[in-house]
């Protein structure tokens, strides 16, 4: 499953490396793609394993704030 979520507080590509590594670490997660410049993540998961508010509380975990 392919999902795109709006990231508030991501402001360069540090923020963006920070939000993909974590999300890396995630069973289930397969790709996550952050943009700071357009807010958003694009994250690709086996939904059987991880769900969306997973991903978001692995965002918000790194101080970031996710909209579902």
């Amino acid at each position: 499953m392919k999902q795109v979520i709006k990231v508030n507080g991501l402001k360069c590509s540090h923020c963006d490396a920070k939000v993909e590594q974590a999300l890396a670490k995630m069973k289930g997660v397969e790709e996550a793609k952050a943009n700071h410049e357009k807010g958003m993540v694009e994250v690709s998961y086996d939904d059987n394993v991880v769900s969306a508010n997973d991903i978001a509380e692995t965002i918000e975990d790194c101080g970031y704030e996710a909209l579902l």
